[in-house]
């Protein structure tokens, strides 16, 4: 009887734990492969999860900041899906490498023309930017998932300072300080990155499929190890008793 009350109590504990660390990597964000740094160029993935068991994810449209805007946007090809850029006038143009820019890409959608992700799985969208601000610490992205059921999940609640993480929160790439040798990226730089994307993204996805699994077993790992300490423990109590 004893021995059933602890393996029910240590079933429960590793569900709530796993319960726990769910939302940690359940969330619409942003990541560089490799670095992101201050006027620089960098690649990011947009890493979808689904969060749904009877629904697929059909359809991601992230908006661009109005406050940094980027002279460069190019999302990288997708099997599977359509990908439409939108671009706006800026009210300020911008500098760079000698030309004027009067407009930016201000957002990217991407739209199943297949399944989609499907429960269970993830998928990175890939997104060649540049030059990022040399005035800001982060950017903020807001996105907004679809899925075929029609349902809607707007990723657009900025954190706060002092503030619990929103429900649902705002994809935030952070930004690295510039090279010391002043060196802030070139056309070459940016063309380089895009042709390296589509390697360095089926790795990503790898890692993050690897890690996702180790964080897994590494709860279930204590679950059981927890079992077999109080299972331990009676038993020497018995003897003890006996």
């Amino acid at each position: 009887m004893k021995v059933s009350r602890l393996a029910a109590s240590g079933a429960l504990a590793g569900a709530a734990v796993l319960a726990l660390s769910g939302p940690a990597f359940a969330h619409v964000s942003v990541q560089p492969e490799g670095t992101a740094a201050k006027g620089g160029y960098a690649v990011v993935d947009f890493k979808v999860p689904n969060e749904r068991d009877d629904a697929s994810t059909t359809k991601l449209e992230v908006t661009f900041p109005a406050d940094h805007p980027l002279a460069s946007a190019m999302p990288e090809p997708m099997d599977g899906w359509k990908i439409k850029v939108t671009k706006s006038e800026l009210a300020k143009p911008l500098e760079v490498h000698g030309k004027k820019i009067t407009e930016a890409v201000s957002k990217i959608t991407w739209t199943a023309d297949g399944k989609g992700i499907e429960p269970g799985y993830f998928e990175k969208f890939p997104v060649s930017v540049g030059a990022l601000p040399e005035d800001a610490d982060e950017l903020v992205f807001k996105a907004i998932q679809t899925y075929d059921n029609k349902e809607v999940v707007r990723w657009i609640e900025v954190q706060q300072d002092g503030q619990e993480e929103p429900e649902n929160p705002a994809p935030v790439l952070t930004l690295s300080a510039a090279s010391e040798d002043g060196h802030h990226g070139s056309t070459a730089a940016e063309d380089a990155s895009d042709k390296t994307t589509t390697a360095a993204s089926d790795s990503a996805a790898t890692s993050d499929g690897s890690d996702t699994t180790a964080r897994v077993l590494a709860v279930v790992g204590i679950a059981v190890g927890a079992l077999g300490v109080a299972y331990g423990v009676l038993a020497g109590r018995r003897r003890t008793d006996a």
